[in-house]
């Protein structure tokens, strides 16, 4: 069967700019459907279907679960020389809800944070249980419906991968959410990458503001470590090797200070749970599936609220 054509939709409005492709807000002629539409980028048309385009829809057709973007189909322009995926709409993404909601002094309760974290984890151990990186976890890129349901989206920087590790370009991840090991250089890296965006997520759902939003790579490392604790071979073995320490006199910041930054948001169990997402050596970093049994989910009060019971947002 063939790709219906784009025509059969009419573009209501543009939502956001991918790394790889624009989406729109649409509406299907023929029933009334509102749908995500996101055109790839085809910057090398000439040379047939770029790599990237290919890469993207296979994952997102891989990675098809209930806490993941759902594709519906792919159409073409009128040319042939356009590609469209057609997804599920979703009503908000978390960053720009959260920055209407601090306009108005609101938060999230720990109840909600806790269900969002359960539903943003069930989607990284999908994509991790399916050999998939997503590589581009943040808050624009985690979509929020009215029903309080999470979805994962923007798959245009994820890659499948496998073992042994292949190595790969360090330069994925947007810098406020790169792990320290790619900050530092190094190209052999997994499924780690991804929790530590978790846990940079998780921090900026309890402050609704960014945890660590450094203006430059050197940046961005001098404010996990003053957070953190500047990271050694004894805590992190062969740190000391990885190409930017190398070349870079880092300031020593010896405390750990995750507790006074976020206070009464978090309990001792969500502390505990925090410093495994920032855990600096990848190897000993929590996985999404062990994240997924931790007490702070399971163990104390609040308990996850159900989705249906939050709150809704007004659409933009």
């Amino acid at each position: 069967m063939g790709c219906r054509s784009v025509d059969e939709f009419e573009c209501l409005n543009r939502i956001a700019e991918g790394t790889y492709g624009v989406v729109y807000r649409a509406r299907e002629k023929c029933n009334g459907t509102i749908v995500a539409l996101k055109r790839l980028k085809m910057e090398k048309e000439k040379e047939g279907f770029p790599i990237t385009s290919l890469r993207e829809i296979n994952t997102l057709l891989k990675g098809q679960h209930c806490n993941i973007v759902t594709v519906r189909e792919i159409v073409v322009g009128s040319n042939m020389d356009k590609i469209y995926i057609v997804m599920d709409y979703v009503e908000h993404d978390l960053k720009s809800l959260m920055e209407t909601m601090s306009k108005k002094k609101q938060s999230f309760s720990l109840g909600e944070v806790k269900t969002l974290m359960l539903q943003l984890l069930r989607a990284v151990h999908h994509l991790h249980d399916n050999w998939i990186l997503h590589r581009d976890l943040k808050t624009s890129n985690l979509l929020l419906s009215h029903t309080g349901i999470l979805k994962v989206g923007d798959f245009g920087l994820a890659r499948e991968y496998g073992s042994p590790l292949k190595q790969y370009t360090p330069i994925v991840v947007t810098l406020w959410y790169r792990a320290p090991e790619l900050l530092l250089g190094t190209k052999l890296y997994s499924t780690a990458i991804d929790v530590w965006s978790v846990g940079c997520i998780f921090g900026e759902l309890l402050a609704m503001e960014p945890f660590f939003p450094g203006k430059s790579e050197i940046d961005q490392l001098n404010r996990i470590f003053k957070e953190l604790g500047t990271p050694s071979d004894a805590i992190w073995p062969g740190y000391s090797q990885l190409p930017v320490v190398k070349r870079t006199q880092f300031t020593e910041f010896p405390y750990n200070h995750l507790r006074e930054r976020f206070k009464e948001r978090l309990s001792d169990k969500g502390f505990l749970l925090m410093n495994k997402f920032l855990t600096y050596d990848p190897q000993k970093r929590i996985t999404s599936h062990e994240a997924l049994q931790h007490d702070y989910f399971h163990a104390e009060p609040p308990a996850p609220i159900p989705p249906a019971m939050f709150p809704t947002w007004p659409a933009n």
